[in-house]
């Protein structure tokens, strides 16, 4: 993980936004005062990371992915073909 200072972060604004949105890597902006050190990341690595954090902290969907898991190494699934198509009844909910 790269790290900038924050008057370097704040003249070259614009390219580290599109680094971080580009590259999907966290950049650390550091401060004389460490404790006013910030991490910067994409929107889309934030909304992926607090989902992953919201479901890993619900003790009921994770026993459900492990049982998903289990039946997947033991063979037992089935594969479907996918539908694709414009129509509202195609869509899978």
């Amino acid at each position: 993980m790269e790290a900038v200072s924050y008057s370097n972060f704040r003249q070259n604004l614009k390219k580290y936004f599109k680094q971080v949105n580009q590259n999907s890597e966290p950049l650390i902006v550091t401060n004389k005062n460490v404790e006013d050190d910030v991490v910067v990341m994409s929107k889309d690595d934030y909304d992926s990371m607090t989902e992953t954090m919201r479901i890993m902290s619900n003790p009921e969907l994770m026993e459900r992915l492990r049982d998903s898991e289990e039946q997947f190494r033991n063979g037992e699934f089935k594969e479907h073909e996918l539908i694709e198509g414009n129509n509202e009844k195609d869509v899978v909910r």
